[in-house]
């Protein structure tokens, strides 16, 4: 009997590792605000400092690569958003609801700026996303971690 528990163990770890067991999928409703409604209007208001956006209304390419190195980083957003922002890192397979898929251009279109940088710094309840501020990154890496985000949608950068 132990030695067959430790072969399920196995095959359950593997299936894990090579990503071939996924209990999430993608998330049930994208549009849905995740920030707390008491704290949803004053988080639309929040916006990045002007220091980011020096020139235009969108990130510059090197505000832009600092969040891709954060986010693929000491961010360690990827592991849930994966590496195309799709929602489906390794780690974000198992979570229910499933992460964010920041390539949905209807979710970009309908949060401001400020709802997503409270759900970095403060978490997303009844999720797996953790605050990520300032146990993990600061508030300018955040913003910076935001403009990246905003990249997985094409359309993004070509409106701004």
């Amino acid at each position: 009997m132990k030695k067959f528990l430790a072969i399920c163990s196995l095959v359950t770890a593997f299936a894990f590792i090579s990503g071939d067991l996924a209990f999430a999928g993608a998330e049930k409703d994208p549009l849905k605000a995740r920030v707390p409604r008491a704290d949803r209007g004053k988080a639309k208001k929040m916006k990045p400092p002007k220091e980011l956006y020096k020139k235009s209304k969108k990130a510059s390419d090197e505000i832009v690569a600092a969040g891709k190195k954060i986010f693929e980083g000491k961010g360690t957003c990827v592991n849930c958003h994966g590496k195309l922002g799709d929602g489906l890192g390794p780690a974000g397979k198992v979570l229910t609801p499933g992460p964010r898929n920041f390539t949905n251009c209807k979710f970009h279109k309908k949060r401001k700026d400020g709802e997503l940088f409270w759900i970095i710094k403060n978490g997303s309840p009844g999720t797996g996303m953790v605050a990520m501020v300032p146990a993990t990154i600061t508030d300018d890496e955040a913003w910076k971690v935001l403009a990246y985000e905003r990249t997985f949608c094409k359309k993004w950068r070509k409106k701004k």
